[in-house]
């Protein structure tokens, strides 16, 4: 993913840009973002504090568990980005809302001990 490049909610409400190439992407299958995006799983990529912003309406917070924060859109209700004490100093965007989504390209996934087992993928990607 060159930089720059952007994203938003099903509304358009909240938005973000990213300026630098994302730290990692990859399809999460954890049961926590299973419930949260009400799919088997999601993709997500990882930037950098300092190296986006959101440019529409900031969005709403939920703290799922300890030391996590899902933000959605206060207006629509997409769930457009997480981020955790686990991962300090980084935000994590959900892939499907790029303006052109063509452009990720997922590395891995993880957390696959909590993989659906009627989920079948044969895209060769390393399993975390």
């Amino acid at each position: 993913m060159t930089p720059p490049y952007s994203g938003h909610c099903l509304c358009g409400a909240t938005r973000f840009r990213c300026t630098a190439a994302p730290l990692w992407q990859s399809h999460c299958h954890c049961e926590s973002c299973r419930r949260a995006c009400s799919s088997a799983f999601t993709s997500f990529f990882g930037v950098a504090h300092g190296a986006w912003a959101w440019t529409g309406a900031a969005p709403a917070t939920y703290a799922s568990s300890s030391g996590v924060w899902r933000d959605f859109c206060a207006t629509c209700g997409s769930q457009v980005a997480y981020r955790s004490d686990r991962y300090p100093g980084e935000i994590h965007f959900y892939a499907a809302l790029l303006d052109d989504p063509t452009i990720y390209a997922a590395k891995s996934h993880v957390h696959t001990d909590e993989m659906l087992p009627w989920l079948h993928l044969a895209d060769g990607l390393p399993r975390k």
